[in-house]
């Protein structure tokens, strides 16, 4: 059975590997799944049609066959249980690879993701310097834990698994600014992960789509 997804017609970040879409492609060719992707607009993103894929009208989604997902992380760790190469086969190791998964998406990942919107949404607001400084403040605790456990290993807890990819994609919103930089393991565990021919492959086939849809 073919896999589709969808992915944003014109993505927001400009190809920059940022849309979430991008886990799931990156995941694909990690464990070597051939997938086909369905373009939305934004404002087909909140007709009925896909809100019966994705009820808050959001991307990306997977169908496979009868099956139909949605959520990032969701979909990765569906991914990651269905093939080789993701998940350790050990018991204790797999459930830890899926702590990791967890902790990239409800600990690092929010004030991340606040962070860059607010560098778009709230600028000009009187209260921005303020609210950038806590959420940098937040994101700095956040990543000196990280760091800490990273030490000088190349992954999380031994083979890379889909808890390095979840975290490696929350960690590349921050290349923008320079907090990244302040920690040199966590700025060569990202250029690691981009390193790898699957990360590639996903992100030339994300770009390309912004490409087109700019030249067209």
């Amino acid at each position: 059975m073919t896999i589709t997804i969808t992915a944003f017609e014109r993505s927001p970040d400009r190809g920059r590997g940022l849309a979430r879409d991008m886990r799931i492609r990156w995941a694909l060719e990690e464990v070597g799944q051939p997938y086909e992707v369905r373009l939305v607009s934004f404002k087909a993103m909140k007709e009925p049609a896909h809100l019966a894929l994705q009820p808050f009208g959001q991307i990306p989604t997977y169908e496979e066959g009868d099956l139909t997902l949605f959520e990032s992380g969701a979909i990765v760790l569906h991914i990651a249980e269905r093939h080789g190469g993701l998940l350790p086969d050990e018991t204790n190791a797999r459930a830890r690879a899926i702590s990791w998964m967890f902790a990239a998406l409800n600990t690092v990942e929010p004030p991340v993701f606040d962070h860059s919107l607010a560098r778009i949404l709230e600028r000009d607001q009187p209260w921005y310097e303020q609210r950038l400084r806590a959420l940098e403040e937040s994101i700095r605790k956040r990543l000196h834990s990280l760091s800490a456990r990273l030490g000088d290993a190349d992954w999380l807890d031994g083979a890379f698994s889909a808890g390095d990819l979840l975290m490696v994609t929350v960690l590349l919103r921050l290349k923008s600014s320079n907090i990244l930089d302040e920690y040199p393991n966590l700025a060569g565990y990202v250029a690691r992960a981009e390193g790898r021919p699957a990360y590639q492959r996903a992100f030339a086939a994300q770009l390309a789509v912004f490409q087109a849809a700019s030249s067209g």
